[in-house]
């Protein structure tokens, strides 16, 4: 199965600017990852990686320019978390990106998953890497069920352990890249999988199993929705009023509920009669 894959992916894998970048870029490309397609971070990892090349100088970067240029990637704490680790890379680190797990572990915004996959693909370690494409190719290939179930326990992790060779970064990306092109939830690509012949699941007459119901995220007309409508307000005119926020949100008591959390998660500041986004 290793060979198999790593040929396929060697001769299909997508052009992604991060995999041939900098540690850094690696970084910043896994927070915005977090919760968001590929096709949405693209342009933005493009320009934050011009504007700010290293963890330096990102560093210096004013915050209300990192919340503006994270743009419509959604979740902005994660644009400030990554502009904290930035500072904590410049002054504890000098400028090098931790290369150890349990480093990495201590930056604001890094998890398990974040942090293996750093050390994955920045540095070519040996590391669990498991995103959900990731679990779903195992439990199709490995266990002959559709689905990985929601959650991800110890007794996962351990038979996962088990199946990485030694170029351990090589199936990470190998096998992100499959679950993300080829073995996909809802319209996997049997045909043309590169392991299709070792695959349980295709072996068992692909038996289907209810799909793991994650919570859904609404969005129109909920507090994330109003949230967003203000920092993309803020982010083109710099300032603005509660008047002028309510001739885009009707709602007054959900405006103002938006706006009292936006101030304490420190993405905006109130100025007198007037909001900017934070400084």
């Amino acid at each position: 199965m290793h060979t198999e894959l790593h040929t396929w992916y060697w001769k299909n894998k997508r052009p992604l600017p991060w995999r041939n970048s900098t540690p850094w870029g690696v970084v910043v490309s896994e927070f915005m990852l977090q919760q968001t397609p590929v096709n949405r971070v693209l342009p933005v990892w493009e320009v934050w990686m011009k504007k700010w090349p290293t963890p330096k100088h990102l560093a210096k970067a004013k915050k209300s320019d990192v919340i503006k240029y994270w743009g419509r990637l959604g979740y902005p704490r994660r644009a400030l978390r990554l502009h904290e680790t930035s500072k904590i890379i410049t002054t504890k680190y000098r400028g090098s990106i931790p290369k150890t797990l349990p480093e990495l572990r201590e930056l604001p915004g890094v998890g398990e998953y974040t942090a293996a996959a750093i050390y994955s693909f920045a540095y070519g370690k040996r590391a669990l890497v498991l995103d959900t494409n990731i679990r779903r190719v195992f439990a199709r290939a490995i266990d002959g069920k559709e689905y990985a179930s929601l959650t991800l326990n110890n007794k996962e992790r351990t038979k996962r352990e088990k199946l990485i060779p030694r170029e351990a970064s090589l199936w990470a990306a190998a096998t992100m890249e499959l679950g993300a092109t080829i073995c996909t939830a809802r319209s996997p690509q049997c045909e043309i999988c590169p392991i299709a012949q070792s695959c349980v699941w295709r072996f068992k007459g692909y038996p289907k199993s209810r799909a793991p119901k994650r919570k859904t995220q609404a969005w129109h007309g909920t507090d994330r929705q109003c949230r967003g409508t203000i920092l993309n307000y803020l982010r083109e005119k710099d300032r603005g009023t509660r008047s002028q926020f309510e001739k885009l949100w009707s709602d007054k008591k959900q405006l103002e509920k938006a706006l009292k959390s936006l101030e304490t998660d420190g993405l905006i500041e109130r100025r007198a009669k007037s909001f900017t986004l934070a400084s």
